[in-house]
């Protein structure tokens, strides 16, 4: 028996001969066997980017069910922009089966469809679907609108929120707030309907601070609504799409409960999943992602086995050695820094911020003084990157979107022995002094070791 990854090399090459041969079959060869590829071959979207041509290529040729006549300029053009998207992207992909999978497909298409390889290699367009087709189907049934078939046996469902931003913080389901290490891929959802994962690297080479740069989505199969779908982002690249190049549910009656709509290019897109009642914003801030997403109570504690479910960050936290607590470091930190403070100065990066600097950078986006504030003065000391200012802010923005109850939209961290007369104006608390110092010697711990 042939080795496995041979097996599915053969079954690319096959699938991409029988794109040739029958009617409506057109650019589904290679298309049906990219999740396979995915979990087989990681680097196939890090940093090869064939995935995107791929995608590109499917979006511009899935509405083609027969190849007239008239459909082969606009096909050939369609292959000539693949394969000009294929050759950009070369260099990154050496050694990628799925990507010389994808070069020697494009060639027997060039072949079976008399395309020159001289002529328009425009960027390819979307093309406007047929009626009926499940793209753009409306009619799913009552079990893939989670809302309608709540009622018939209870109230109104209860929503719950989870969000990851920054260096990364994170704020669960149950509105705990906690800034964490977390570096390398860890699960944020892993429940019975989907998946989350998100991988989070240093910010500059061998700091302490990360923040994510790789967010994967898995929707799992269920009933008669949704077909498996894969959704992967990760720096540079936010796709308006799943990894098969769709944006909805598939083929299934209910595939329109599962949608993905791009906000706004390469910055922002929002994935409604109506037959589990979750809403899920993604959006690259800078160079890095943030993620959020509202979810009814009955999805999220939807597991096999609540006891293994202790790394699904967004039900349980973080682990305690992952976690930052900023009043534990405070006394560590200060002696560091006056240790270092002692011994000879070092420059500062030109980015670098002080604490007064960040702090009136911060309220630029965010008045209130809560601990998406206090989120972004720890980021800006840490990174010296002004885009983590906007990360908090965007992060916020998506909390008043997605939070059910508008009265736990901001977060405190929590004051102990608050003398008479020191409590803020309007009733909010202001953040503990021991917090700034701690954040203070904290920065210059690491602008220290730069």
């Amino acid at each position: 028996m042939r080795p496995l990854r041979e097996r599915i090399v053969v079954k690319a090459r096959a699938g991409w001969m029988g794109m040739g041969r029958g009617a409506g079959s057109t650019a589904l060869g290679l298309f049906q066997i990219l999740p396979v590829f995915l979990c087989i071959f990681p680097s196939v979207t890090s940093p090869c980017k064939i995935l995107k041509c791929n995608s590109e290529f499917w979006a511009a040729t899935s509405g083609t069910h027969h190849l007239g006549a008239e459909e082969a300029p606009e096909f050939c053009t369609a292959l000539r922009a693949y394969a000009h998207c294929t050759r950009r992207t070369a260099r990154t992909c050496r050694g990628d089966l799925a990507y010389h999978s994808a070069v020697h497909g494009i060639d027997d298409l060039m072949v079976q469809h008399n395309c020159s390889k001289d002529g328009p290699t425009s960027q390819p367009r979307l093309r406007t679907l047929p009626p009926g087709d499940s793209q753009e189907r409306s009619d799913s049934p009552e079990i893939c609108h989670y809302e309608k078939s709540f009622h018939k046996h209870s109230a109104t469902p209860n929503y719950t929120h989870c969000g990851l931003f920054g260096d990364p913080h994170l704020r669960t389901f149950t509105d705990t707030f906690q800034t964490c290490k977390v570096q390398g891929a860890w699960p944020l959802i892993d429940n019975n309907y989907l998946n989350v994962q998100v991988t989070n690297t240093p910010v500059l080479p061998g700091s302490s601070a990360t923040a994510t740069s790789k967010l994967t989505i898995i929707f799992k199969s269920f009933q008669e609504c949704v077909d498996q779908k894969v959704y992967q982002a990760e720096m540079d690249e936010l796709p308006a799409a799943f990894a098969d190049g769709s944006k909805n549910g598939g083929d299934k009656h209910g595939a329109n409960s599962l949608k993905i709509t791009e906000k706004v290019s390469g910055q922002h897109i929002e994935i409604q999943a109506k037959y589990i009642g979750t809403t899920i914003v993604v959006r690259q801030v800078g160079r890095y992602l943030t993620f959020a997403v509202r979810m009814p109570e009955e999805v999220v504690n939807a597991v096999e086995d609540r006891d293994s479910q202790g790394l699904y960050l967004c039900l349980r936290g973080c682990p305690l050695n992952q976690q930052i607590d900023f009043q534990t470091f405070r006394s560590a930190q200060a002696a560091e820094g006056r240790t270092r403070r002692k011994g000879p100065s070092l420059q500062a990066p030109p980015e670098a911020f002080t604490y007064e600097s960040a702090t009136a950078k911060c309220r630029e986006k965010l008045p209130v003084e809560d601990l998406y504030f206090q989120s972004c003065v720890f980021d800006l000391l840490t990174t010296g990157d002004v885009n983590f200012m906007l990360a908090a802010y965007y992060a916020f923005e998506d909390v008043k979107m997605l939070h059910s109850n508008k009265d736990k939209l901001h977060l405190y961290e929590r004051t102990r022995d608050l003398a008479p007369g020191n409590a803020a104006p309007s009733g909010l608390p202001r953040a503990p002094p021991a917090l700034w110092v701690a954040l203070l010697c904290l920065s210059q711990c690491w602008l220290g070791l730069l």
